[in-house]
């Protein structure tokens, strides 16, 4: 009974065992299938490579014409972009180390661009590569171009107002001279319009008489005084007021007659020597006068005297007389 029973075990693990063995030989069935399916997939991508590259070798050697063109047409490209930014610092010169930085990846890819073409390198495809790096730093340089565009339309506007300004400010200075022109000119014209004037002389010698009277006389050896009579004009735009009228008697040698040498007044802002004044009391009317000049016991010479009458810093009128 024992050894039935061993029997039945033995051959229950040996069954088992028969199913174990076979479905790991289905396993490396399908593990072998498998293998071979990709291992062709694998022979035919090399295959698909060696076209793809005799095709690519072909399409190079086809296009090499085309991309000697392309490549000048890239270098062309990258020297006009260079003389922008060149242009653009003259422009603004604080925007000269962002400009440098582009200029330099420029420069980088123009020595990528000949190195490239040297080794043989140069493709369609590095071509690509390049053109899509030069639509980017053209797009850089054109919002460079904008900003600096602006900035000098700014500066254009600034120095036009600028400009007009200082043709108004002309202008302005140029009226304001005209009218003080005008204004000078009025001025002088009243200045000389309200300038007194002096008349009607009668200049003449005195010689004294025993009672202490006078008389006309013109023998100089005679004549103790100089009387000199005129008339102040009438001038309506004078300042009215009290004034000094001055005499001055020029005596035949060219000297002024004077008592006192400290007698000096100012006439167009220069000093002149007077004979003798009077202080009068002027009422914009006409006025009678006489100035009276003592020689106080200097004798008189003969030949001609010259009279001057000065009043308000101006000569106002002339005369003469002669004493033998």
């Amino acid at each position: 009974m024992s050894e039935e029973k061993e029997t039945n075990s033995t051959r229950s693990s040996n069954g088992v065992y028969v199913i174990i063995i076979l479905l790991l030989l289905v396993g490396l069935a399908l593990m072998a299938m498998q293998w071979s399916k990709k291992n062709s997939e694998l022979n035919q991508c090399a295959n698909d490579n060696i076209l793809l590259k005799a095709d690519m070798a072909g399409m190079n050697e086809m296009m090499s014409g085309y991309v000697d063109n392309m490549s000048k047409d890239l270098k062309t490209d990258f020297k006009n972009m260079l003389e922008t930014y060149d242009d653009l610092m003259l422009k603004d010169k604080s925007k000269a180390d962002s400009l440098n930085v582009q200029k330099q990846k420029i420069l980088i890819l123009m020595e990528d661009l000949d190195a490239s073409k040297r080794n043989g390198q140069l493709n369609a495809r590095k071509i690509a590569q390049m053109n899509r790096e030069i639509e980017t730093l053209r797009s850089i340089m054109k919002s460079y171009v904008v900003q600096i565009d602006s900035l000098n339309t700014l500066n254009v506007k600034l120095t036009s107002d600028l400009d007009q300004s200082n043709t108004k400010l002309t202008s302005t200075t140029q009226e304001r001279d005209m009218y003080k022109q005008d204004a000078e000119q009025k001025t002088e014209q009243v200045k000389k319009g309200a300038k007194l004037q002096a008349y009607g002389f009668s200049s003449l010698g005195l010689k004294m008489k025993l009672n202490n009277t006078t008389e006309k006389s013109d023998k100089a050896k005679n004549v103790a005084q100089i009387k000199s009579s005129f008339t102040i004009s009438e001038n309506p735009i004078t300042p009215s007021g009290q004034k000094t009228v001055y005499l001055q008697i020029l005596s035949p040698e060219g000297r002024t007659l004077q008592n006192r040498s400290t007698n000096v007044v100012q006439i167009d802002g220069l000093p002149v020597s007077y004979s003798d004044k009077k202080e009068i009391d002027y009422q914009n009317q006409q006025l009678d006068m006489s100035i009276y000049y003592d020689f106080r016991g200097e004798e008189a010479v003969k030949g001609n005297y010259i009279i001057k009458i000065f009043c308000d810093g101006n000569l106002i009128g002339t005369d003469s007389f002669t004493l033998k």
